[in-house]
């Protein structure tokens, strides 16, 4: 007999109680959907977007599923090996050129940031430190750990996380299709274009041996960054011509977006739902200054609208990496800023969130110390 409390609308619309091959069913069938439906809408990243959403919605019906680590490390691996591929001696020698101002774009970035987060604690809208950690654009899953090992609400720091990579992932995904036409249509050879075979073993060799390099030595995005520098000399050099089947692509591509939306827990969404309006529009500030950022690149530098733009968005490294080889961007310059902006975040991190609560401290204790006389 049903409970005299039981909502049996949301009863059938649960999923908890079905098997994990219902529900992965449901969700490939759901990414499916979505993605076919934005790649119709010709939107970059169609085929991380889709998954993406999919795995939001699953979690919000109470079906979550379990990504496999091999799997997503799989995926970065080849992400990495993608990027790699677009990296020849004159890209290097143009970054070698302008790496002054991917240190003050990061620095512009990471201090526009730090402000944002402490005046969302200065107003006590969040309590803490954990705005900051929140707000800074890095590494979502490091900056998380690293804000629980600091004493501040890693529910809420994941969410904060999450939801400015989606926000970044779609917002780089609009402006891509603004700028670029067609920007959703990569594989124009189709899916299952003729490939050499020794080449398909060379890529494989460089992604698993890469990553293995970057989990090695305990490098942040490591199964992504491994391969992308090992395949990036391998490429300079003339070594190895990189290989990807599209099919491969487009899998990778599902697993990045499943990994980001499948981490919108019930949890994280519960101790979210008070901050959820102030987080967001903490965001789009963030992404506007990072906007503001690109107007500069684009006015002083003359870099293309679209690559300036995915280059400061604060997003996701893996997300901006997948949209950057859906269009046609330097993604070398894309790259290279993300990988300097997040190596510099983990480097002060955890000294920018100390100085922050620092200074949320001494304000406090100035304004108690006022004599109301």
């Amino acid at each position: 007999m049903r409970s005299p409390g039981a909502r049996p609308g949301l009863a059938r619309l649960s999923l908890q109680s079905a098997p994990q091959s219902r529900r992965w069913a449901i969700l490939l069938a759901c990414s499916i959907l979505l993605a076919a439906a934005l790649q119709v809408l010709r939107l970059p990243a169609a085929f991380m977007l889709g998954p993406l959403v999919a795995g939001v919605l699953l979690q919000m019906v109470g079906g979550p599923v379990k990504v496999p680590s091999p799997l997503t490390a799989a995926a970065q691996m080849i992400i990495g090996c993608l990027i790699a591929q677009a990296i020849n001696p004159t890209i290097i020698a143009s970054l070698a050129r302008q790496w002054p101002i991917f240190c003050i774009t990061v620095a512009l970035g990471v201090a526009a940031s730090t402000l944002i987060g402490w005046s969302m604690s200065r107003l006590r809208i969040i309590a803490g430190s954990t705005a900051v950690w929140g707000m800074l654009p890095g590494a979502a899953t490091v900056m998380m750990v690293m804000a629980e090992a600091y004493g501040a609400d890693f529910r809420l720091v994941a969410f904060m996380q999450y939801l400015r990579v989606v926000l970044v992932a779609v917002a780089a995904s609009l402006v891509a299709l603004f700028f670029v036409q067609g920007g959703g249509g990569r594989f124009v050879t189709g899916f299952f274009p003729p490939m050499e075979f020794v080449d398909l073993l060379a890529t494989a060799a460089i992604a698993l041996a890469g990553g293995g390099i970057g989990r090695f030595l305990r490098i942040p995005a490591g199964m992504l960054l491994g391969p992308m520098a090992l395949g990036a000399l391998f490429n300079v050099l003339g070594w190895v011509r990189i290989e990807l089947p599209p099919v491969v692509l487009i899998a990778s591509y599902a697993l990045i977006g499943w990994n980001t939306g499948l981490r919108f827990t019930p949890e994280i969404l519960a101790a979210a739902a008070r901050a959820l309006l102030p987080s967001m529009a903490a965001t789009i500030l963030l992404m506007a200054f990072c906007g503001f950022l690109a107007c500069l690149l684009v006015i002083f530098l003359h870099v293309d609208p679209l690559t300036a733009y995915l280059a400061t968005s604060p997003g996701g490294v893996d997300a901006a990496a997948v949209i950057a080889a859906s269009t046609h961007v330097d993604t070398a310059f894309v790259m290279a800023m993300q990988t300097v902006r997040m190596i510099v975040l983990l480097a002060v991190g955890p000294s920018v969130a100390r100085w922050t609560v620092g200074m949320l401290g001494r304000t406090a204790s100035e304004a108690g110390s006022v004599d109301p006389d």
